[in-house]
């Protein structure tokens, strides 16, 4: 006879037991979704966690993420130090663990070993020719939760940060950046400079050093606009990164920059994105330049239109942009301006 845990997998990252009592409880926990657990909705939730099954665990500590269950606070570490016990076999696709890590940094604890242990976890599984690291995920979320614990010390903090800024999975380094930016400081902005001037990165990790090192408060902000300013020149999507982390400062420092490249020579596309990147400072002086773009600049009206409409909604700067048009005479620029404020027609 077989036994009713039995486990048949069933998809990545999923292992089904066969067995009627597995869809009742998995059943049971879907129908709470959205609704606050009464007493007995709790204890259910307690019991999942402590399940062998990866997905159904996964799916009560969503709950206790989502009703904030600080009672079931013990249950959810034990579920998550158990889960890194043969974790191919017991937790493909780490399905579990990231659901449980989310839930703990929701209950507010805030034991750096316990992140540790997740940002230090690597675990290859089997596909088609080789492996594959599935615990990316859970690393992004331990570095962010670290920032939070009380235990270590910032100097500590941004040491440990140096493994996941150099991690091979992207969506880890990203997380590193913004974290080493949470923790701020002197150290901070160096260590964000260094990574920046190696240059040697994929576009959305530069971005996210960039809006790190512009987001410190202390520190020299010309001197890290003046960095982030020299890669607006640089390839494509790097520069387009620069223009953007640019823009969320407001700085007039920013603007003055991204200003100094769109008068330069530029393609369709990058200006496209310079433009969108002037309109989110909002600052005057950037509506003003836009504005003379659309009564001067045939090739690029369109563009400067479509940006000041994905930023600006204000009568007075819908009445700007039509005198702007018609000053142009440029039928491209009419038909962009009735495309792209159709709505306060």
């Amino acid at each position: 006879m077989k036994s009713p845990l039995l486990n048949a997998p069933v998809g990545p990252g999923v292992k089904m037991p066969i067995n009627r009592s597995f869809e009742r409880e998995l059943a049971q926990l879907e129908a709470m979704n959205g609704q606050a657990p009464d007493a007995a909705g709790v204890e259910r939730v307690g019991k999942c966690l402590d399940h062998q099954n990866n997905y159904l665990v996964s799916k009560a500590a969503r709950i206790v993420s989502e009703h904030a269950m600080v009672g079931l606070l013990p249950e959810v570490l034990a579920a998550y130090e158990r889960f890194f016990e043969d974790p191919v076999r017991q937790d493909p696709q780490c399905w579990a663990k990231n659901e449980l890590v989310k839930a703990l940094v929701r209950l507010g604890c805030r034991d750096a070993q316990v992140y540790l242990r997740g940002l230090r976890h690597i675990q290859e599984e089997p596909v088609w020719g080789g492996h594959s690291d599935t615990a990316g995920t859970l690393r992004a979320t331990c570095t962010q939760a670290l920032i939070d614990c009380l235990d270590i010390g910032d100097a500590d903090l941004l040491n440990l940060l140096l493994e996941p800024l150099l991690d091979r999975d992207k969506t880890v380094r990203v997380e590193a950046a913004r974290a080493i930016g949470r923790v701020g400081g002197v150290s901070a902005t160096l260590l964000l400079k260094l990574r920046i001037m190696l240059r040697k990165e994929e576009p959305e990790v530069m971005g996210a050093c960039f809006s790190a090192l512009l987001g410190i408060e202390r520190g020299d902000k010309g001197a890290s606009i003046a960095l982030v300013a020299g890669f607006l020149d640089d390839g494509e999507e790097a520069a387009a990164e620069a223009a953007f982390a640019l823009a969320e400062t407001h700085e007039p420092a920013a603007l003055a920059a991204l200003l100094e490249r769109r008068r330069k020579r530029v393609d369709a596309w990058f200006g496209a994105i310079l433009d969108y990147a002037i309109a989110l400072t909002r600052l005057q002086q950037g509506v003003d330049f836009l504005l003379t773009v659309i009564e001067g600049d045939v090739r690029q009206a369109e563009s400067a239109i479509e940006a000041i409409s994905r930023v600006y909604r204000s009568p007075e700067v819908r009445r700007r942009v039509k005198a702007a048009v018609a000053k142009s005479q440029n039928e491209r620029a009419h038909l962009a301006f009735r495309q792209y404020f159709r709505e306060a027609e």
